[in-house]
């Protein structure tokens, strides 16, 4: 990847080339109405370390808020028709969802109520979500240990597993082809104007100086870094989450449903003979961008009893990889921060979308290119998740948090 712009003036420079950054620029490309220059710049161009790369590739419907449901249909209909959206383009994969859906299991009433209520939410806008009993649980899936819950939710059309990488690789790849421009470099600062309301450049790690219309910052977890340099706070840092693969001595003969344990511990199928485990510590802090360890006690103390226990079938497991990646933690209500600042009006946030955000980039995307193009979001009004309600301290509700 080249490190120096072709040109000192962009209709849109975007801070950050991974899964939004390529999102932004490549739903640009695709909107007639744009006609601008896209510069995307990436302090990493290897990707390692980015948010994207340490994904569990995941979609849900099962929100508890109506917009957030919509965002992910959106997505599924994306994934599933992702040729055709790409223009039909034969070298594109064909693209569909392991739809083995997501398992919510509640031990207490309090949390079965907040299943329900959910469901009525879900039900209400087009989800296929069911609630079950225990007994109706370990009907269906009788693996699980089911004697101290109370409930369960799964949706079983259009929620599971999606190949994220392979979106990743062509919204880029097609991006470039249309003359989007991707640079390894960084953004050091930003200029205003002399009123302060609009940012006239950016200064990149290399010197040059590039003027622009409107600045996205798509930082992931370095998302406050990006707007600092602009003037304004958000509540974003980088949280760790931990991710294993491994393998069973006497694997399951069905597949293995996203299963969020009431711990907090969630745990699917990954390949026909290997799963998939995530969490993290009861610790949770902020931790340095750089930090990237492995803490194996999690695992023996807490990963590994809680799935022995859900299912005593995976009592004897081995560990086949591990990673940790960093979760754009949202701080203030674990949910995303998009569309101006109200006050620099070109400068926009795409950040905090606290783990689910790999999902939803289909339609977020979208719509910033809307918003870009158009000055409003058009297919989906994504007003609730406006930079407004970070500034007065109002959470966007949305209790369905992993």
């Amino acid at each position: 990847m080249d490190k120096t712009p072709t040109k000192s003036s962009y209709d849109v420079v975007i801070v950050g080339g991974a899964m939004y950054g390529s999102s932004t620029a490549w739903w640009l490309t695709q909107n007639p109405d744009f006609n601008g220059s896209v510069l995307v710049v990436e302090r990493d161009p290897s990707y390692e370390r980015c948010s994207t790369a340490h994904t569990n590739s995941c979609i849900r419907q099962q929100f508890s808020n109506p917009l957030n449901v919509s965002i992910s249909q959106f997505g599924a209909e994306f994934i599933n028709n992702f040729r055709e959206f790409m223009g039909g383009d034969e070298r594109v994969p064909e693209l569909s969802i392991q739809s083995y859906g997501y398992m919510y299991l509640a031990d207490t009433e309090e949390f079965a109520d907040t299943l329900r209520a959910s469901h009525a939410t879900q039900a209400a806008n087009g989800a296929a979500t069911k609630l079950m009993t225990p007994d109706q649980i370990k009907a269906e899936y009788p693996f699980y240990n089911v004697d101290d819950l109370t409930l369960g939710s799964i949706n079983l059309v259009n929620e599971g597993y999606w190949d994220g990488g392979t979106v990743f690789e062509w919204w880029r790849r097609s991006a470039r082809e249309r003359g989007v421009e991707y640079i390894g470099n960084a953004v050091t600062a930003m200029t205003k104007n002399a009123a302060g309301d609009r940012i006239e450049s950016v200064t990149l790690a290399s010197g040059e100086v590039i003027a622009c219309g409107h600045v996205v910052n798509a930082s992931g977890p370095r998302a406050v870094l990006t707007s600092r340099m602009a003037g304004i706070e958000i509540p974003v840092e980088p949280r760790k989450r931990f991710t294993w693969i491994f393998s069973a001595e006497n694997p399951l003969d069905m597949e293995l449903p996203l299963t969020i344990d009431p711990s907090g511990v969630h745990f699917r199928q990954d390949g026909s003979k290997t799963y998939l485990a995530g969490g993290h510590a009861d610790y949770d802090p902020a931790v340095d961008y750089d930090d990237f360890a492995m803490d194996h006690g999690i695992w023996q103390d807490h990963i590994w009893p809680t799935i022995a226990t859900r299912i005593p079938q995976f009592e004897a497991i081995k560990v086949v990889t591990e990673w940790a990646g960093h979760y754009a933690y949202n701080t203030l209500d674990h949910n995303a921060i998009v569309g101006p600042h109200d006050e620099v009006s070109n400068f926009l946030f795409l950040n905090g979308f606290s783990g689910h955000g790999l999902q939803q980039s289909p339609a977020f995307g979208r719509g910033m290119s809307e918003l870009i193009t158009y000055g409003e979001f058009r297919s989906l009004d994504f007003a609730p998740f406006s930079y407004d309600r970070i500034a007065k301290g109002i959470p966007f509700s949305e209790t369905a948090i992993i």
